[in-house]
């Protein structure tokens, strides 16, 4: 009787290394200017906090007026990412950071002025709603590049690289940017903090629009085919459903922890104790990307949000700072995972002609949570006491868990790749300079 054949084992899953991804050719070009337009994007909410604040002696003034700026950020966002898939990024990036620096400068103008609220609120759509989406426009990039390599393993094995030190970059940014305005309003004044921000995304912006080599092709409808929205695609409104979640736990944390400190008389360790949260999830996003995963991506998100909320869980119950600092390391080794692990599937749900929309979608999401679970937390927090509203990201996060594993299977695309009929690719200066 003739022994059976042997099997090969299963080739071993593509593993690509930071140094690798930064070593691709045009990389640092598009990547340092998008460091300094991306650095601003949580100095805004700080700042006009601090600033209004300041001007109008109210906190339910100042958080609405950040409120506001989130809420036109999460709405308007998307829809400069559509725009930029089709007329280039350039096209929509230039005239959004100068309408922000604009907007921005007669938010202060008008908060030094002490102008009504309603005319802050006011200023406050068009500061939040141009926001640049450069993360969305950064990750659209990695595609671009990687997928002119064509689609094997170790382009995805990139792309996956790429999105893990995103999502690195877009928790330092997190940390460092209400640091940063806090900082310039302690040693000047809230005012210059913002002017700070302005500066800074319109000098970043400006410089990044400029790296057009690296840019995504423009992508043109087909004549005669009406273009889908990105949000069509039920995946999509799934994931920006979770992210939703966990801008919740963001938004709970924040002014939790910050109101926890405050009632133990420990008000500067506040943000110490956020920054360690922050910071497990700089730690897991570092780690993520540099695992070869054998689980398929739908499946290490369930997981990995699975164990966002059972973090989350115990943070109500936490007697002290040191104790309240563990827990929130815990929890926030569990963000970066979640968040890689859904741009990539996202990137897997839509055509060509959407993954910039699609990108903004998700961003637009968590900030949208973080401004709901601010405005929840901090409604809870006057009424029954510090400890209540980390009630908050368990809420927000386990709605989203809910969601994500009973409708999980709108997580995977028709086939390895979304049909592309709808539209056609459409080279421009942008794209072959």
């Amino acid at each position: 009787m003739a022994a059976p054949a042997a099997t090969s084992p299963a080739p071993a899953p593509a593993r690509v290394g930071y140094g690798e991804l930064l070593r691709t050719p045009g990389a640092w070009r598009f990547l340092t200017p998008a460091l300094v337009a991306r650095l601003p994007y949580a100095m805004l909410s700080m700042g006009i906090l601090l600033l209004v604040t300041q001007t109008h002696g109210s906190y339910g003034t100042a958080g609405t007026v950040t409120a506001v700026a989130a809420v036109a950020q999460a709405l308007i966002g998307p829809q400069t990412g559509r725009l930029a898939d089709r007329y280039g990024q350039a096209a929509v990036l230039v005239p959004a950071v100068l309408v922000h620096a604009a907007s921005v400068g007669l938010l202060i103008a008008l908060a030094l002025g002490h102008a009504p609220a309603w005319s802050l609120f006011l200023a406050a759509i068009p500061a939040g709603g141009s926001v640049p989406q450069v993360g969305a426009m950064v990750r659209a990039r990695w595609i671009a590049t990687f997928g002119a390599q064509g689609a094997t393993d170790s382009s995805a094995a990139k792309v996956s690289t790429a999105f893990a030190f995103e999502s690195v970059t877009d928790e330092f940014t997190f940390v460092i940017g209400p640091i940063l305005a806090s900082g310039i309003a302690a040693l000047a004044n809230p005012a210059t903090a913002l002017i700070a921000e302005a500066s800074l995304t319109l000098v970043g912006g400006l410089a990044f629009a400029a790296q057009r080599r690296t840019a995504p092709a423009r992508i043109v409808p087909e004549p005669g085919v009406r273009r889908v929205s990105a949000l069509a695609s039920p995946g999509v409104r799934l994931l920006a459903g979770a992210f939703l979640g966990v801008g919740t736990v963001f938004g709970g944390m924040q002014v939790s922890v910050n109101a926890f400190a405050d009632s133990v008389g420990q008000h500067a360790a506040g943000g110490t104790v956020y920054g360690i949260f922050a910071g497990g999830s700089m730690i897991a996003g570092v780690l993520y990307g540099v695992i070869a995963w054998r689980r398929p991506v739908a499946q290490r998100m369930v997981i990995s949000y699975a164990m966002l909320v059972l973090g989350a869980s115990a943070l109500w119950a936490m007697p002290n700072l040191v104790a309240l600092t563990v827990a929130g390391l815990v929890c926030g080794l569990a963000i970066a995972p979640t968040l890689i692990s859904g741009y990539t599937l996202v990137e897997t749900l839509v055509a060509d002609g959407a993954k910039t929309e699609a990108f903004t979608w998700l961003t637009g999401a968590i900030g949208l949570g973080l401004a709901v679970g601010s405005m929840a937390a901090g409604k809870l927090i006057d009424g029954h006491g510090p400890s209540v509203g980390f009630l908050v990201p368990v809420v927000g996060s386990g709605l989203g868990l809910l969601a994500l594993v009973s409708l999980r299977h709108l997580l995977v695309a028709d086939g390895a790749r979304p049909r592309r009929i709808l539209v056609r690719a459409h080279l421009t200066p942008e794209s072959l300079d």
